[in-house]
């Protein structure tokens, strides 16, 4: 005997609302999994990233002080070149003095340049000439002068005078 006009359906566990809720919970696990994947893999690029800056940095931080260091060189060299250009300039002024300073009678034939003085070579006509147009222009620079005659050919003197200026004072002049 039959109750029922209808065939009966098979019962599942699973309903409707079972596989709908099972549904939207794997989406959610998967959207879940997949935006930790997402930071995970976020995180190690940031890292990487952030081990490549420091590494930069320190690199740029070498170049940096291998610039100062070149530039403090370049001063240095710059400091001494300047320093030598005045040397030269003044030694040019001192030898084109020196120059002007021989009357036209007495005739050098060498000029030595010493760290502390000047020793000349010439021809001077007679002592006299030598001793008021030469040696006390020479004396009012000089503080210590000698000078040697020797008879040459010609009648004339030759003669050796060498300059000294004192080394205590060229110390002042050089801290002033």
């Amino acid at each position: 005997m039959k109750y029922s006009y209808i065939k009966p359906r098979t019962k599942t566990p699973f309903t409707q609302e079972l596989k709908l809720l099972v549904t939207f919970f794997s989406m959610t696990l998967i959207m879940i999994f997949s935006t930790f994947i997402f930071l995970v893999y976020k995180d190690y690029s940031f890292q990487k990233e952030k081990a490549e800056t420091i590494e930069a940095r320190l690199e740029l931080q070498k170049d940096i002080e291998n610039m100062k260091n070149q530039i403090t060189y370049i001063k240095k060299q710059k400091d001494l070149s300047e320093r030598i250009f005045t040397k030269n300039s003044v030694l040019k002024d001192s030898i084109t003095n020196l120059f002007d300073l021989v009357p036209e009678r007495i005739t050098l034939s060498e000029a030595k340049l010493l760290e502390n003085g000047l020793v000349l070579y010439g021809i001077t006509p007679n002592k006299d000439v030598y001793n008021f147009m030469l040696q006390a222009p020479l004396r009012s620079i000089f503080h210590k002068t000698y000078s040697s005659f020797y008879p040459a050919g010609n009648g004339w003197l030759r003669f050796v005078s060498t300059n000294y200026i004192d080394e205590m004072d060229q110390e002042l002049e050089n801290e002033n």
